[in-house]
């Protein structure tokens, strides 16, 4: 039974220029002599150094560790010698340098030590996600972002459909179409992967129809059992189908709500390039250290699609394709609507670098004047998120930052129809860009000076604390102090009171022995003078 298929709103047909590069297979490009492997390659953290200058590396080691949830390790494409941990051109848009980790080849191309897993139908899914993980994949459709946490949805979200993204619609990229053309079972196998990891009940592979061979090899690749969960969905030609949101609309129906995840809706959705790449890390232990690079574009005179291993320069690969230099006049990373400039040759291929496109200087980008807005509305009857970039330009040019957040501006996917159709050529978004990049930098100054003021405030609360404390101890020992005093005085005034009441009990036991002498005395003066007495009496004959 054939699915039904829906539309979303907005997209172009445009002039794709994918027979120049789908000619040839594949081939492995040169390893050159030196490769440079940003730390940070994907969405999220970049990754630290776990190793130092000098150091020797094994092909598929870790040299560069994860450093948060989001986050992803980056690994050796070859074999040889540290040479350098600085700062190097990366592939951005920005144009600035970033960190690196620079290995000198030493032409042996040796192995580490692989574990792959015999069957991973026995794996916990937490450890299968955990090997996805440690084996450095993101997601391939130029993204990037760390495929273990999409595979890992909360508990409340069960899974109901695993979508594969194969429509690749941008103009010029064709390393899509070739993997699945030349290595369809590796896509299925790791799309069952995904599967179990997910305990998703149905499987979808959304391509686009001008893609013929790669529809064929993985219908021929696909066997009946599987079949049975897994469907391969023939979707209409038409920019930007390979976006999330808009692929899951053309497949579904469903439409993903503003500052919601799919995964909300039971669904997730992976390119195909990364199915490929789980396969090689759970079958083979092979660790995310090359992916197909499509190098073509007018001023290549062998355009062509090329296994590169990560870190490898952009010079190498358009040696590969015999480009003209003097041909070229722009040289962008990925297609030309969602692409962006390089700012030189010496830049290397990251985990999400899928095309190398060289132009010659007769191509439209190079552009004709900039011209004043003369609101037709024809950007917002293209735009496939629903959106009003009319009035996202303005406001971004205007650099009113609500505004244009109320107009959803993080809800543009930057896929370049509205500037397409532009009739004023008004680089549309580069403004939407540079708002974005305005934004993120206003919130992280927010931040850092919400930051500030807490650290403020708690310093002045620890202080005013201290302040308290103090006081409190100086309270408590004036009135030890006080106590101790009145204890001491009461203690002298009872022992003044007990020598008073001793001296007492002296007096008093004086006078007891002199009152008591004193009745002893008199009696015995009486008795000698009646004896006298007596005497006298005696003697006188008495």
């Amino acid at each position: 039974m054939t699915r039904k298929l829906h539309h979303f709103h907005g997209g172009l047909h445009l002039e794709f220029h994918k027979s120049m590069s789908m000619a040839a297979a594949v081939e492995r490009a040169p390893l050159p002599k030196e490769l440079v492997l940003p730390l940070h390659q994907h969405i999220g953290e970049p990754a630290e150094p776990v190793v130092a200058v000098g150091d020797t590396v094994l092909k598929g080691q870790r040299i560069a560790r994860a450093t948060d949830y989001v986050s992803a390790p980056v690994h050796a494409s070859t074999s040889g010698r540290v040479v350098a941990i600085e700062e190097r051109p990366v592939p951005h848009p920005s144009g600035l340098s970033a960190p690196c980790i620079v290995i000198e080849s030493d032409g042996e191309d040796r192995w580490c030590e692989r574990r792959p897993v015999a069957d991973y139908r026995k794996l916990d899914p937490s450890a299968l996600r955990n090997r996805i993980r440690d084996a450095g994949i993101v997601g391939m459709g130029g993204a990037g972002f760390p495929s273990h946490i999409k595979l890992n949805p909360a508990q409340d979200h069960a899974i109901e459909t695993l979508i594969l993204n194969g429509a690749e619609c941008e103009p010029y990229i064709t390393c899509d179409a070739r993997l699945m053309q030349e290595r369809p079972r590796e896509i299925i196998d790791g799309l069952k992967i995904m599967r179990h990891a997910l305990h998703a009940r149905q499987c979808l592979i959304g391509i686009e129809d001008n893609k013929p061979e790669a529809i064929a090899a993985l219908r021929e690749a696909l066997t009946a059992e599987e079949s049975t969960f897994i469907e391969i969905c023939v979707i209409p030609t038409i920019y930007p189908a390979g976006g999330e949101k808009q692929l899951i609309k053309v497949l579904t129906g469903r439409e993903i709500p503003r500052n919601s995840l799919p995964a909300s809706m039971g669904i997730v959705c992976h390119n195909v390039g990364t199915a490929a790449a789980v396969y090689r890390a759970i079958v083979h232990g092979e660790p995310l250290i090359s992916r197909f690079v499509t190098v073509t574009g007018e001023a290549c005179e062998q355009p062509r699609n090329l296994e590169v291993a990560i870190g490898t320069p952009v010079a190498t690969l358009l040696d590969a394709a015999a480009c003209r230099r003097e041909a070229m006049a722009e040289l962008i990373l990925g297609g030309p609507m969602m692409g962006f400039q390089l700012p030189g040759e010496d830049v290397p291929v990251v985990k999400t670098s899928n095309c190398i496109l060289a132009l010659p200087s007769d191509h439209r980008r190079n552009g004709q004047p900039v011209m004043p807005c003369i609101r037709c509305g024809a950007c917002a009857d293209v735009c496939p998120a629903c959106l009003l970039p009319q009035q996202l330009y303005w406001y971004s040019h205007a650099r009113d930052m609500d505004r244009v957040q109320d107009h959803y501006l993080f809800d543009c996917i930057e896929c370049g129809c509205c500037a397409y159709v532009c009739p004023s050529h008004i680089p549309l978004v580069h403004y939407f860009r540079f708002a974005k990049t305005e934004i993120w930098a206003r919130e992280r100054e927010k931040k850092k000076a919400d930051l500030a003021r807490r650290r403020h405030e708690f310093r002045l609360e620890r202080l005013e604390r201290e302040k308290r404390e103090k006081e409190e101890r100086q309270r408590r020992k004036k009135e030890l102090l006080k106590q101790k005093q009145a204890g001491k005085g009461d203690e002298e005034d009872a022992k003044k009171a007990a020598i008073e009441a001793a001296m007492q009990r002296v007096r008093a036991r004086r006078e007891e022995q002199h009152a008591a002498a004193k009745n002893t005395a008199e009696p015995n003066a009486e008795a000698p003078a009646t004896a006298e007495t007596g005497r006298k009496q005696e003697e006188h004959g008495e």
